[in-house]
């Protein structure tokens, strides 16, 4: 987060500044008292069990300066009073997103899919790192809270912003694509995971879309050629439309796939026909489609083949217990694969664990 005072906060949030004697924030943006840092920015959210403003005097004691509120808290710290701390979070994130881009090179890539969205963005993150400054979510963060957090952790020196995008029901992607403004944006898979929450895959594939909708005709759309649900999104956008998947017809596609208890091969073949052999040392064939997702992008944002094929390789883990591997010293091999489920990733799961 860029420095900023009190004042221009309530400006950007169009709220009303209690308590203020010049106070300028100076540290990260939290809606998480535990995790406040000196000269931080406090949101006080109102969630279903917890009510963050019961929190504010314990983000002061652990260094925040400002607290976004919706009411008034007896706690001698500078406030800022908004109608919604939600809304209010995702519009600072919006108009952070704005500025970097008016002022610097800041390129933002943007995330969504029923299953591999993690993987990709550490893939990205690894990749891109090597080339610029690289602001990723931690974990998960890729709600109407964790996403705008993860974008205001950017500052002047951030080249590029990845974003994970998860969907919380119609709108909530098309919510996300508008705070972050994506350059690049990939679309993974429409899967089984939230299909009974949202009534069915249909609804999954619309909210999914909501991304591509989002798109400017200056944006770059990355799309899975091998998902039927996927494909038919190409029509819905403004934006350059480019393909991964394991036939000759997309731009970035995979062959000769191998699995075995070292990792996962297999050989990347670029547009102009050249080829890249990749060992990962990630376990299941279902990651080469995410690797493929992170090499499109990560190559339409200046990443030379060489530098992306070696990042992948150096990756030891797509993420803590996710198909992460270890063995004892009596020479069994555990594979714990416990980060999170659904149909789908079970599916892959065991299918590695088959094969294997």
């Amino acid at each position: 987060m860029i420095r900023i005072s009190a004042l221009e906060l309530g400006r950007i949030l169009s709220g009303q500044v209690k308590n203020d004697s010049g106070t300028e924030v100076t540290g990260s943006v939290q809606t998480d008292s535990r995790l406040m840092t000196q000269g931080g920015l406090f949101f006080a959210m109102r969630g279903e069990n917890e009510d963050g403003h019961n929190y504010v005097e314990d983000a002061k004691a652990r260094g925040a300066v400002v607290a976004v509120v919706e009411e008034i808290v007896d706690v001698d710290i500078t406030q800022v009073v908004v109608g919604d701390t939600l809304n209010a979070l995702g519009a600072l994130a919006s108009w952070l997103v704005g500025k970097l881009k008016s002022e610097g090179p800041l390129k933002v890539v943007g995330i969504t899919g029923s299953n591999g969205k993690t993987t990709t963005k550490n893939m990205l993150r690894e990749i891109l790192s090597g080339v610029g400054n690289t602001i990723a979510p931690i974990d998960s963060f890729n709600n109407k809270v964790g996403a705008p957090i993860s974008i205001l952790r950017a500052d002047s020196e951030t080249r590029f912003l990845v974003v994970e995008m998860g969907a919380e029901g119609i709108g909530s992607i098309a919510y996300l694509a508008r705070i972050a403004q994506p350059d690049v944006a990939v679309i993974l898979k429409v899967g089984m995971a939230h299909a009974g929450v949202f009534g069915g895959i249909e609804n999954t594939a619309k909210i999914k879309e909501e991304l591509a909708q989002e798109l400017g005709e200056d944006s770059i759309l990355v799309l899975n050629q091998d998902d039927p649900m996927v494909v038919p999104m190409s029509g819905h956008t403004k934006a350059q439309v480019k393909w991964f998947g394991t036939n000759r017809g997309a731009d970035l596609w995979a062959s000769d796939i191998s699995l075995s208890r070292l990792g996962t091969s297999f050989s990347l073949n670029w547009p102009d026909g050249k080829c890249s052999p990749v060992q990962l040392s990630i376990l299941g064939e279902h990651h080469v489609m995410n690797a493929l997702a992170a090499a499109a992008v990560a190559t339409e944002l200046g990443a030379g083949r060489q530098q992306v094929a070696r990042a992948l390789e150096n990756m030891e883990l797509a993420e803590r217990w996710r198909m992460q591997r270890s063995t004892n010293s009596q020479g069994v091999t555990v594979i714990n694969d416990a980060y999170n489920a659904s149909p789908d990733s079970m599916k892959a799961a065991l299918q590695t664990l088959a094969q294997l």
